[in-house]
């Protein structure tokens, strides 16, 4: 699906699908693709992603909840990030602020929808956005899909994953490996739509001609660290093969989760 500048794309995933597009912004372009593959043992796609090449705003969420909730959830933050990002776009606002309030109407949706629906309760997202403005990038994260940032060759993780494993790793805490590693990183500590409130992390870089951006869910950053994924992004110029092959990365680990990935490129 090809997104028309000015028009809003949202995409659920079912399957493998894409999109790309060459969004213009004020003082730099921006290209961007995006791919979401339901995996190897997963009967649906709880992943979602969006964007807005009107307003630089990008969205990647993985969804979590029984039946179909982790699907709704996901979905809805994607859409009322982009929406309210969209509606505060005329306001003498800072970008962060922006999607700060983007982030927490989406929260508020899901979580109010599940307290309205018996068979909703428990569901959540993910939630990882990268907000754009002249040479400016803004982003936010709630959960542990996460934000990669690429220059000349090197490729470093910007956000700080909200999970279990990863907090005691900050704090010092002992190191877990093997198969209790791999189970602990799925609890998560922070989720759009658990609670009433949530309280994302920011990070501000400025950007360069060349810089990259890399949104996704670890459906594939369980199979690939900053430097497999650099070897792999560096290796090829079109974006779109760029996320076929990272999905092939999440295949070739056996795809055990739902695949998303969005790279965004300034040129």
């Amino acid at each position: 699906m090809m997104d028309q500048p000015g028009r809003k794309a949202v995409a659920q995933q079912h399957g493998l699908q894409s999109n790309h597009l060459t969004a213009p912004m004020t003082e730099l372009r921006m290209e961007v693709a995006a791919l979401s593959d339901v995996g190897y043992r997963r009967l649906n796609n709880e992943d979602s992603f969006g964007y807005d090449s009107k307003t630089n705003i990008f969205v990647v969420c993985d969804g979590m909840g029984g039946l179909a909730a982790g699907e709704i959830a996901s979905y809805k933050a994607v859409e009322l990030t982009l929406k309210t990002y969209n509606d505060l776009s005329n306001q003498e606002m800072k970008i962060e602020e922006r999607l700060r309030s983007a982030i927490a109407n989406a929260n508020e949706t899901v979580w109010n929808m599940a307290q309205q629906d018996h068979k909703l309760r428990g569901m959540g997202t993910t939630l990882v956005a990268a907000s754009i403005l002249r040479n400016r990038l803004v982003l936010g994260n709630v959960g542990d899909s996460r934000a990669y940032f690429l220059r000349d060759g090197d490729c470093v993780q910007i956000t700080e994953d909200h999970s279990y494993v990863a907090e005691q790793m900050r704090r010092g805490g002992t190191i877990i490996s093997g198969e209790a590693s791999q189970r602990l990183r799925q609890f998560i500590t922070r989720a759009v739509g658990v609670h009433p409130n949530v309280e994302p992390d920011f990070f501000v870089l400025d950007l360069e001609p060349a810089d990259m951006i890399l949104l996704t869910t670890d459906g594939l950053t369980r199979y690939a660290d900053a430097n497999k994924l650099a070897h792999h992004i560096y290796m090829h110029s079109n974006l779109e093969e760029i996320c076929r092959g990272l999905i092939a990365i999440a295949h070739e680990g056996g795809a055990e989760d739902n695949v998303t990935c969005m790279l965004l490129r300034v040129s």
